[in-house]
């Protein structure tokens, strides 16, 4: 086991009508005026926003307001935030939404007490503990950014998407009512389960050998993903179901299911150059085309790896043939995103292969070279992953 730093401080309130308490558990931790942000139409057409709103007005709590957060969210809306902050006197941000809105919610955070550009962040990684405190209302299982240290925003008129890792930008409270999930519409429940099992392949697949506890955490919460995923989409108002996607999706990228290794990350950065290229590219979508190319390029780094992954994953029996077997593995997990509905090829993303150089020097200047730990990857690597993928 590799050494590390693991910090998790977030505090869970999860159940029905959770988002209901937000107002007196803010109040309870200082809130006087809160910058409530959240996505498009569904969260106030369902009336969740003025639920929340309600909530905190009862607790004698001002908001205000900034909705419009689209998928893979973008700078220009994240600096519109920071501005606001600053003019409003914020004093917490409240997120309400999935991935992108808690994302977007982060990065405003970072730049609320800061005199320069929010982006210099995205470019420097340079850490900062003056962040304004963040709280989510969940509404979409997928990215784990309701506890997570990382923040992901694109900047549209660089051509990049670049991420933000900071211990400070954690949630401090999440409010986790899965009723909240139950309009959500199959192929965004798949990418968001395709997310949360992605996340765990990310670290499950390093350079370092057998971590038994962390490896046995991770395999659980892949079959757990695996057990859940159908019983979701068959009967997206199954209570339990969506309770157990809902938690296992902050666990699997909380940092509890890496701690002691390398993690890899490889993947992510070849699919967040998709969704840069095109923000229609939902990213769980991406990594469905992309990680099994990622895997078929890189598995005879330590195909007994991809056996074991597949026994306990996917129930596989031994052939005695461990390539056979690290290649049934990977037949697998692309069969597992497909059953989910989740595309197989980048040119079912409308990704064709000149597009490839496209994103070759983006993707250089977010990930530099070499980049992964399972396997070192080079520009040239990436190019043969991603002609794979097509």
């Amino acid at each position: 086991m590799e050494d590390f730093e693991f910090v998790s401080p977030t505090h869970f309130v999860f159940g029905r009508d959770a988002e209901l308490k937000a107002g007196r558990m803010l109040a309870e931790r200082g809130a006087r005026k809160v910058l409530l942000h959240y996505g498009g139409r569904s969260a106030v057409e369902s009336g969740l926003v003025d639920r929340v709103k309600s909530s905190l007005a009862d607790a004698g709590v001002e908001c205000v307001e900034l909705g419009g957060v689209r998928p893979n969210p973008e700078i220009t809306l994240v600096r519109e935030g920071v501005a606001l902050s600053k003019e409003h006197g914020i004093d917490w941000v409240l997120a309400v939404g999935g991935g992108s809105v808690i994302d977007s919610a982060k990065a405003i955070a970072v730049g609320a007490h800061y005199e320069g550009d929010v982006w210099d962040f995205f470019e420097t990684k340079q850490q900062t503990d003056d962040v304004l405190p963040i709280a989510v209302v969940l509404t979409i299982p997928a990215a784990g950014s309701e506890a997570s240290k990382n923040t992901v925003v694109s900047n549209d008129e660089l051509g990049l998407k670049s991420g933000y890792p900071n211990n400070a930008q954690r949630p401090k409270i999440a409010f986790m009512n899965p009723e909240l999930t139950f309009t959500l519409p199959p192929y965004q429940t798949a990418a968001g389960l395709t997310d949360m099992f992605c996340h765990l392949l990310e670290r499950f697949f390093d350079d370092v050998g057998s971590v038994p506890v962390t490896d046995n955490l991770n395999l659980s919460l892949m079959k757990t993903v695996r057990a859940e995923a159908p019983r979701v989409l068959v009967d997206p108002e199954n209570y339990d179901a969506r309770a157990n996607v809902m938690w296992a999706g902050m666990l699997c990228h909380q940092g509890l299911a890496g701690v002691g290794r390398h993690e890899d990350w490889a993947t992510h950065g070849l699919e967040h150059e998709l969704s840069a290229l095109d923000p229609d590219i939902t990213h769980g979508a991406g990594l469905a085309v992309m990680f099994p190319a990622w895997m078929e390029y890189v598995y005879s780094e330590n195909p007994a790896r991809f056996a074991y992954y597949g026994r306990e994953v996917f129930g596989l029996a031994p052939t005695g043939d461990v390539e056979d077997d690290a290649l049934s593995a990977i037949d697998e997990t692309r069969g597992f995103f497909a059953s989910l509905g989740m595309p197989t090829t980048l040119a079912e993303l409308g990704i064709e292969e000149a597009d490839i150089e496209r994103m070759i020097p983006t993707l250089k200047a977010n990930k530099g070279e070499p980049f992964g730990s399972f396997m070192k990857l080079s520009m040239d690597d990436a190019r043969e992953i991603y002609r794979l993928a097509l």
